[in-house]
């Protein structure tokens, strides 16, 4: 048994269960967050705001720059409404809408499988605080209508609310389609608010902002009496 052990065979099958540990795996994935939140705070995609896009691209091909771009951006911290105004300063309200929206996607996709591959594992143990238990059981028994509503109504960090839903059981089909649909309202205000943001008293630009005060609002009162119904589970 001890020879067992230390053979070389023995020693690699034990190298090869602490790599792929759960453990291992979610402090891989800390490792890539951090390098990518690192990588963002050095590059600063807000200068899109000031700086425009880079000349050399252009048409469609950009819109599929950008939107690749965004995801990569969600996926490391990057605020949503950051990269929405720029799409609509950069591209219009159509097209930015399109670019933005499809970026969403992408990143909540990215981030859903990192979550998912390298953190679920070891979290979901963790989940013993009943407020934990209970948002969990919301997220996994109804997926759609919670994520539905978590990006109808804006406030909680968009990366954070997609790496909280990978550890949940909820499924890939109804987390990518309440998040692309849900996506749609705030998305578009932002899009619109950038593609006007030279007119500030211009109607399309005063109807977006207010229609993002509005759902921030809303945001915080479903927030709270949420926060009430959870507590009292």
């Amino acid at each position: 048994m001890l020879e067992t052990a230390a053979s070389p065979d023995g020693l690699a099958a034990r190298c090869t269960r602490v790599l792929f540990s759960p453990w291992s795996r979610l402090a891989l994935l800390l490792v890539l967050l951090a390098c990518a939140a690192a990588a963002m705070l050095l590059w600063q995609p807000q200068r899109l705001l000031a700086g425009g896009w880079p000349p050399q691209y252009s048409g469609p091909t950009a819109m599929v720059v950008f939107a690749l771009a965004y995801g990569v951006c969600t996926t490391a911290f990057v605020p949503r409404p950051i990269l929405n105004l720029a799409a609509g300063a950069l591209f219009g309200s159509q097209a930015g809408l399109a670019s933005a929206l499809a970026g969403t996607v992408l990143g909540a996709g990215l981030a859903f499988g990192l979550g998912r591959l390298l953190g679920q594992d070891a979290l979901r143990p963790l989940l013993r605080a009943r407020w934990l238990t209970a948002a969990d059981r919301q997220l996994s028994e109804h997926g759609f209508r919670s994520m539905l509503a978590i990006r109808l109504f804006p406030g909680l960090p968009f990366c954070a609310t997609n790496y909280c839903a990978a550890i949940s059981r909820m499924g890939w089909f109804p987390y990518l389609l309440a998040t692309a649909l849900g996506s749609v309202p705030n998305t578009a205000a932002y899009a619109v608010a950038g593609a006007q943001a030279a007119t500030p008293t211009s109607p399309a630009f005063l109807i977006s902002m207010g229609f993002i005060a509005v759902s921030g609002l809303g945001a915080l009162i479903v927030a709270w009496c949420k926060r009430k119904s959870l507590r009292g589970k």
